[in-house]
Order: structure tokens, then C-alpha cells, then sequence
């Protein structure tokens, strides 16, 4: 099950920060304002869920791993695939 939603969080990132923030207390003290979880949603929703899975799972600590998955976030946010993967396939 868990696989299953990181396939979902990497297609559709913007509906599982949704849920988790109307759902679940998932974000509840990780930012001191809502302005970053919101430039998060809109302009790098996937770094958003990274950062907030190290927060949780990791206890806040940037070792390896946590690094290296910051870093494939980013280039998930950034890459040019990541316009066609929020539009969809238009035909």
C-alpha cells in the first residue's frame, strides 16, 4: 500500500498535499506561516511532500538520503515533464 501512494504523490502531487492537509494533521507545525506550504503547493509540490516526509520520517535530519531525495524532488519540480504531467495528455 504504501508503493501505491508514492506512485499516486509522484502523479498527482497537488491532490495528495490536498488530502493530507484536509484529511490528516500532517503539516500542523512544520511551518511557522502558511506562506511556504502555499509557494510549495503551487511552484514545487513534490519538494513540499519530500520535505515534509524528512520532517516526519527522518525526525528533521538531512543525512544521505534525505539529500539525495531533496535533490530528485527538485529535478521532478523543475524538469519540463513536469508541465505535461500536471496538464495531462491533450489529443
Amino acid at each position: 500500500m504504501p508503493c501505491l501512494l508514492v506512485l499516486f504523490a509522484l502523479a498527482t502531487p497537488r491532490l495528495v498535499i490536498l488530502g493530507l492537509w484536509f484529511l490528516t494533521s500532517w503539516f500542523t507545525g512544520m511551518f511557522p506561516t502558511l506562506l511556504w506550504p502555499v509557494l510549495g503547493f503551487f511552484f514545487a509540490p513534490t519538494t513540499l511532500l519530500w520535505y515534509s516526509a524528512v520532517q516526519h520520517w527522518f525526525g528533521g535530519v538531512w543525512s544521505l538520503w534525505p539529500v539525495v531525495g531533496i535533490v530528485i524532488a527538485i529535478l521532478i519540480d523543475l524538469s519540463p515533464a513536469s508541465g505535461r504531467r500536471d496538464r495531462g495528455r491533450r489529443e
